[in-house]
């Protein structure tokens, strides 16, 4: 009988807070429980002062706090996101560098695009895991190159079309990826499927802080990553949790939405800085909300205090069970797991919603405290293509792939 293990993945890390590792508390005997926990670092972890930012940017974190990740149970972190290049090369190479010293792998940012694209491979039991990371919300700045540090990405394009006869009026909007871009990505998981067991993949995408919208090309993404070979697709960037797809019998978080996300960079001041002060109007005028006032730590949309923990049961043939694991943003900016009290139904039935309302036709369905997704399992994926039985050692860090696995000095 195959061995199994228990794959745990939660959305966007913030940790711009004194004692780091008090906010990861409350989850850290639920992520100490898995075999495998991947996590998603927003901003950079470095010394420098240096901002390379044209939007508002993300002020760097302490090196420091990386380490309470560790501790808390974190193996993986994804990087490929928004503003991993706010703080320019230093900043990236820098969170690569503290990140591993941390005793954590790193995937989806380095010193050049060949490096960005490298993933993390971890074997537990016998069963090897591969992780890949994308960027696909830009900016041009934060993509890695031959030459640059920076992020893996994939390119997508927006077209805004009137398709009613009042000009000036509100368009019809569809996103859509660049093709090469997806081919390049696709690639990446088809390659790495070779090699591991089970490839999951992070994406950074979606419409930030707007509850339950689902942007066209992040079905398309998510699901061409699946049609390559990836098992487990995961979400975030919105700051707020999107629904729950599966897909041939495979699971898509499509955003996970806040975990530990504490700063005061994006509460203003009477001496913020002119960019900080227009964003705090925006928000309000784009999205719809100001911050709770007595979070100044936490300026995220009320509702992203729902959120939750995938998690991802597999074997070497793929994806026995997928679930989540309901939590709750406390006062003090800390995600609290919940089980089925009412707090923990009042969770899960808001990720419900927000997926029906999104289209999706997945049922979350209580096991006891655990939280099932129907429809996922090897019956179910069995029309999706799968790795190898017996892939090759491999440790993500030779050149056999179709890219050149190079280049990756901190």
């Amino acid at each position: 009988m195959n061995g199994e293990l228990t794959m745990l993945s939660v959305g966007d890390i913030i940790l711009d807070e004194p004692d780091p590792g008090s906010f990861l508390e409350p989850a850290a005997p639920v992520l100490h429980a898995a075999d495998l926990v991947v996590g998603h670092v927003e901003v950079p972890h470095t010394d420098t002062t240096a901002s390379t930012s044209t939007d508002v940017p993300a002020p760097p974190a302490d090196p420091r706090a990386l380490a309470a990740l560790s501790r808390a149970g974190f193996d993986i972190v994804t990087l490929a996101g928004n503003h991993i290049y706010d703080s320019g090369d230093a900043g990236v190479l820098d969170t690569v560098r503290h990140a591993r010293a941390a005793g954590l792998q790193t995937a989806g940012a380095g010193a050049n695009l060949s490096a960005a694209r490298r993933p993390a491979v971890v074997e537990r039991d016998g069963i090897r895991v591969g992780v890949l990371s994308f960027n696909c919300v830009g900016p041009r700045e934060s993509w890695a190159t031959s030459a640059k540090a920076g992020c893996a990405y994939v390119h997508i394009l927006t077209h805004y079309e009137l398709d009613h006869a009042s000009p000036g009026g509100p368009p019809r909007i569809y996103t859509f990826a660049d093709p090469d871009s997806l081919d390049r990505m696709a690639e990446d998981v088809a390659t790495l499927g070779e090699h591991v067991d089970i490839v999951a993949v992070s994406f950074h995408k979606g419409v930030g802080h707007t509850p339950v919208t689902v942007a066209m090309y992040e079905r398309q993404v998510a699901r061409a990553a699946i049609d390559a070979g990836a098992h487990v697709v995961v979400g975030h960037h919105a700051h707020i949790m999107r629904g729950v797809e599966v897909y041939r019998g495979r699971p898509i978080y499509h955003g996970l939405g806040n975990f530990v996300t504490v700063t005061h960079a994006l509460t203003p001041s009477d001496s913020s800085a002119g960019e900080l002060a227009v964003w705090a109007r925006r928000r309000v005028a784009l999205y719809g909300f100001a911050p709770d006032p007595a979070m100044p730590f936490y300026p995220f949309h009320p509702q992203s205090r729902n959120t939750a923990v995938a998690s991802v049961r597999v074997d070497r043939g793929g994806v026995v069970e997928a679930g989540l694991v309901p939590c709750w943003i406390d006062a003090s900016g800390r995600p609290q797991p919940l089980t089925r009290d009412a707090t923990g139904e009042a969770v899960v039935a808001y990720i419900q919603q927000i997926s029906t309302e999104a289209g999706f036709d997945t049922v979350l369905q209580w096991s006891g405290d655990h939280v099932r997704i129907e429809g996922v399992g090897p019956a179910a994926d069995s029309a999706a293509p799968r790795p190898s039985p017996a892939p090759e050692p491999w440790d993500g860090h030779n050149a056999t792939t179709a890219h050149e696995l190079t280049g990756d000095t901190p």
